[in-house]
């Protein structure tokens, strides 16, 4: 197991003084198509089954990949009506922090195959579900789960474009004068803040666990990214996720494209009839959102060609892609008169 960032059995033997009852000996299996932290299946000889992050492999970059901020979180929102997974346990010694929490049974659209067998209306169902669990996201009271104050006090927009500059120079495998320079320009168009909500970071299609039955969320993972800030932005990030048919800058979610998911703009006009916010500002973040899916991307691609391990089923971003990326936030940018 040391090749997937494991030990089986330092591993084996935390999870037992969890006092987590299993049978026979577990089995470690990587899963998911996300690139950054390292998702596992923990399964024991009954069928029973549990799920183990633990940071990518490699060198990382500061504040990246903190399972240990993550669990924090997934804490708090246990009892609110966002739907999350329980923490198990955190361990803080041994090579990497590692997070055990439970399994959730549902379905996961992050692949065509799986997207394609599940009727185009329940398809609709979970692209609104999602914008509903958003706006559950974004009034989660704080103060009552002990998160107010838990970010920067600059706004949000500051302190992502600050961020993601940061981790671009970290992270570059070569130059790319046209992502400066949208940088730029979106420095120059930052709106003012005029509330603060919880926010997931990097909310969309694969990082959510829809119930097989209804096309409900049954629950909302991968919360490395979560800070405090704009919900717009939030918003943006969901849209940047999500192409339509024609539009093939994030190839790898191409599976919206598919009939039956709803268009952004039903995304958009759902979560703003739950919610009543302005959404003047949405242009920015979504193509904010899509300026920082080329910063990741970016990281993705350094961390595969530093260590082969690191590759994840869903492939490797090229260089070709990531200038794509820009291009795509350049015309929303655009379009929206940033």
């Amino acid at each position: 197991m040391e090749a997937l960032g494991l030990d089986a059995g330092e591993v084996t033997a935390w999870i037992a003084s969890l006092g987590i009852e299993f049978h026979g000996a577990l089995r470690f299996d990587r899963i998911g198509l996300g690139q950054s932290n390292l998702t596992f299946a923990v399964d024991d000889e009954r069928g029973r089954r549990w799920v183990l992050r633990r940071p990518p492999l490699g060198r990382l970059l500061p504040t990246a990949h903190d399972v240990v901020r993550e669990a924090r979180v997934l804490a708090a929102l246990e009892g609110t009506d966002v739907p999350v997974p329980r923490v198990h346990g955190v361990r803080l010694d041994g090579d990497a922090p590692l997070v055990l929490m439970e399994f959730v049974d549902g379905i996961v659209l992050d692949r065509p195959e799986a997207a394609g067998a599940v009727p185009p209306l329940r398809r609709r169902a979970v692209g609104l579900a999602m914008a509903r669990t958003l706006a559950d996201v974004h009034a989660v009271d704080l103060d009552a789960i002990g998160l107010a104050g838990a970010a920067g006090t600059r706004p949000y927009a500051e302190r992502q474009l600050q961020r993601w500059s940061s981790q671009w120079e970290r992270s570059k495998t070569r130059e790319l004068p046209k992502l400066e320079r949208l940088t730029e320009r979106l420095m120059d168009a930052v709106p003012p803040q005029r509330e603060v909500a919880l926010l997931h970071g990097d909310f969309h299609l694969r990082n959510v666990i829809a119930s097989q039955e209804n096309g409900d969320i049954a629950a909302v993972l991968d919360w490395e990214l979560w800070t405090l800030g704009d919900p717009m932005a939030d918003l943006g990030t969901l849209l940047a996720y999500w192409p339509e048919r024609g539009e093939s800058a994030v190839d790898a979610l191409s599976v919206t494209a598919l009939p039956g998911f709803p268009r952004r703009d039903d995304m958009v006009r759902t979560y703003l009839d739950g919610t009543g916010r302005d959404p003047s500002a949405l242009g920015f973040w979504h193509a904010l959102a899509v300026w920082k899916l080329a910063v990741i991307a970016e990281g993705v691609l350094r961390r595969a060609l530093e260590d082969p391990l690191n590759r994840a089923a869903a492939g490797t971003p090229t260089a070709m892609q990531i200038e794509a990326l820009v291009s795509a936030a350049e015309h929303i940018a655009d379009d929206a008169g940033v």
